[in-house]
């Protein structure tokens, strides 16, 4: 899998931006580091024992719904787990369930899980960990891609979580640097569309901040809800003519239809900025966010050292939120804009080639 992993990162050159050193290049997987593939042939009777050493585990992970980017972070979850030891199929049974949209759903398989009692639940995305929460106390509770743990309250302002059962990793990403993004992509833009879930916390947060921010960047927020996916085009092309710029950060429901809102942006001219490198493989201008397989290699190791037996309580929840940058010359041109890319420092060419596609 790691080789796939590699083999994906070669044939998807994109323009990359840490924000920690701007003008340094480097490749969608570069702190993907596990062992398969690199070590000497004899090596592998090593592998098997420590895998044999670990004791058969059951977990099960949810989402609140499929698209690229979390089925990334999921597919990083079970490739981590298994460069620690715990490896599908042999001594790890992985049971996933995905809601398709539908918070009625996310209820049921919260329920459903409790009664299986696996070992360890993944709660991907905030609706799905809030349900989870609300289900059980008892079985241990790993989030993931849940981008504000306070006030999803998962965690408290202590950085514990309000159940001994809970831990996890957010992906808390600062706003600033998404509003500078749009100052260079579009540098006249002053009014920032902004189309949400209403029904997704951390889109609502996100919104609630960004209208604090903008205004002092000389810009505005035009604010539009999409209820349910299919609502995203039609969200969409309701802000022709009221704004420069699109806006969308973390948003499931948004981001099951990005295609959709592709579209709707290209017939309007008006670049789409995402947080998630997928919605440029899928259409979008740019995105500024963090690796979702290195997100979810980083939830493996928080799973497995529960898996090893530790409590939840006895693992601080995590934070990360380096930034890399993402963006298509190409699908610049297509939203009406022409992107000076010597204002973002190096860059190499962007491979539009479909996302790999993930088993269910």
């Amino acid at each position: 899998m790691n080789l796939a992993r590699n083999k994906f990162a070669q044939v998807m050159p994109a323009y990359v931006m840490p924000m920690l050193a701007a003008a340094a290049l480097v490749g969608c997987g570069q702190n993907t580091t596990t062992q398969t593939g690199s070590e000497p042939a004899n090596s592998a009777p090593a592998e098997v024992a420590e895998t044999a050493q670990k004791p058969a585990k059951t977990i099960a992970i949810t989402a609140i719904v499929e698209h690229p980017s979390l089925d990334d972070i999921r597919l990083g979850v079970i490739d981590g787990l298994a460069s620690l030891g715990y490896k599908e199929g042999q001594n790890l049974t992985v049971n996933f369930q995905s809601a398709q949209g539908s918070m009625a759903t996310v209820g049921q398989i919260a329920k459903q899980f409790v009664a299986d009692n696996p070992d360890a639940i993944v709660g991907i995305t905030t609706p799905s960990a809030q349900s989870l929460a609300a289900a059980t106390t008892s079985i241990p509770l790993i989030y993931t891609a849940v981008s504000d743990p306070v006030a999803a309250k998962l965690i408290d302002e202590n950085n514990k979580g309000t159940q001994a059962n809970i831990t996890g990793l957010s992906s808390q990403l600062p706003l600033e640097p998404q509003v500078e993004l749009f100052t260079k992509i579009k540098p006249e833009a002053e009014r920032i569309g902004f189309v949400y879930s209403p029904g997704e916390a951390n889109s609502v947060a996100v919104k609630d901040e960004l209208a604090k921010l903008l205004p002092k960047y000389g810009m505005t927020l035009v604010e539009v809800p999409a209820n349910r996916s299919s609502d995203v085009a039609d969200a969409t092309r309701s802000l022709a003519g009221k704004v420069d710029l699109i806006y969308t950060s973390l948003d499931n429901g948004v981001a099951s239809a990005m295609e959709a809102m592709v579209q709707a942006a290209n017939e309007l001219k008006v670049p789409v900025i995402t947080s998630d490198e997928f919605s440029v493989r899928r259409g979008a201008t740019a995105a500024l966010g963090v690796n979702d397989y290195d997100f979810g290699l980083t939830t493996a190791k928080i799973v497995a050292d529960v898996l090893d037996g530790k409590a939840p309580s006895e693992i601080s929840p995590k934070v990360m939120n380096t930034l890399t940058l993402f963006i298509s010359p190409k699908h610049a041109a297509e939203q009406g804009v022409t992107v000076d890319l010597t204002t973002l420092g190096d860059s190499i060419n962007v491979d539009t080639t479909p996302p790999r596609q993930h088993s269910k």
